[in-house]
């Protein structure tokens, strides 16, 4: 997906978000939202967001000094989901046939945490967002393409989007079975986004293979990933990219062309922007294959 002229203000929107969550002070404002305009200024528009996202975030963290200035964040939804987890579970299981399509609702409504779309998250915005999921308008034909694509595939790629997300995901990989899937987090910190010390939190490294991306980029930019992780791309039968992160850097036709099995996308439409690119109304749940870019 390309960046579109909409775009530019919500990076601007994001560094100060950014800013005033981190508690930077006062006096590196100025120099940081300069230095994100001139980036801006000069990039290419048939780039992807998250290489923009890149550069905001990479500022922000020279600027204030800190590594991963949201680890407290990120602890507190891991904690938070992991909580959650028996008793949504227990739902899942109990609707027999349409155990897939409930882990996928579940593992989508966990794309609500999310701090690169608004600054704060509360506790009960996940309860909100799992119990909207239930009776939520969701491409069933889709999520049966899925299911097939799953069961045929040998090697599955899962790329996850935030911590406490990615304790959602684990009942989607359940029912998919784990023995298929290799996980795959963040190179670095980035946002609220999961990375490896995040899998580890949330238990999955107990359950699948984690691998990360070797990017710092708030999606998966191919050409900032590691050859080990593009390799992973090109040989799994299936690729599942939660989050929109994901889906806008990886939904165009490179990107697209360079995956060797089939490629699905799982995310809310949390962005005017992104809802009016994919076809959905805002707020939707959204699964959906990435076109074939050969026809």
């Amino acid at each position: 997906m390309r960046t579109f002229f909409d775009c530019i203000p919500c990076f601007l929107r994001q560094t100060l978000d950014a800013m005033r969550f981190i508690g930077a002070p006062e006096d590196v404002y100025e120099s940081v939202l300069r230095g994100v305009l001139e980036q801006a200024s000069r990039m290419d528009l048939l780039r992807p967001p998250p290489e923009m996202g890149q550069v905001i975030h990479r500022t922000i963290r020279a600027a204030v000094g800190d590594t991963d200035p949201y680890r407290s964040v990120k602890e507190r939804a891991t904690r938070l989901a992991l909580e959650r987890l028996p008793g949504l579970r227990r739902q899942v299981e109990a609707r027999g046939a349409g155990r897939f399509e409930s882990a996928v609702r579940i593992a989508i409504a966990g794309n609500a945490i999310d701090f690169g779309v608004k600054a704060s998250f509360r506790d009960d915005d996940l309860d909100r967002a799992v119990d909207a999921s239930w009776s939520a308008p969701v491409d069933t034909r889709a999520i049966e393409a899925l299911r097939g694509a799953a069961e045929d595939a040998r090697r599955i790629l899962y790329i996850g989007d935030n911590a406490g997300e990615v304790v959602l995901d684990r009942l989607l990989i359940e029912a998919i079975g784990p023995s298929k899937v290799t996980f795959a987090v963040r190179g670095s910190a980035v946002l609220n986004d999961a990375t490896r010390e995040d899998a580890d939190a949330s238990g999955l490294s107990a359950l699948v293979e984690v691998v990360d991306s070797g990017s710092d980029a708030p999606g998966t930019v191919l050409p900032d990933c590691s050859e080990d992780f593009r390799r992973r791309f090109r040989e799994a039968d299936l690729v599942i990219a939660k989050g929109q992160g994901n889906y806008e850097s990886l939904s165009g036709p490179e990107a697209v062309s360079l995956a060797g099995g089939r490629l699905f996308f799982l995310l809310q439409a949390k962005c005017p922007v992104i809802a009016a690119h994919i076809g959905f109304p805002e707020g939707s749940l959204v699964v959906m294959e990435a076109a074939d870019p050969q026809g």
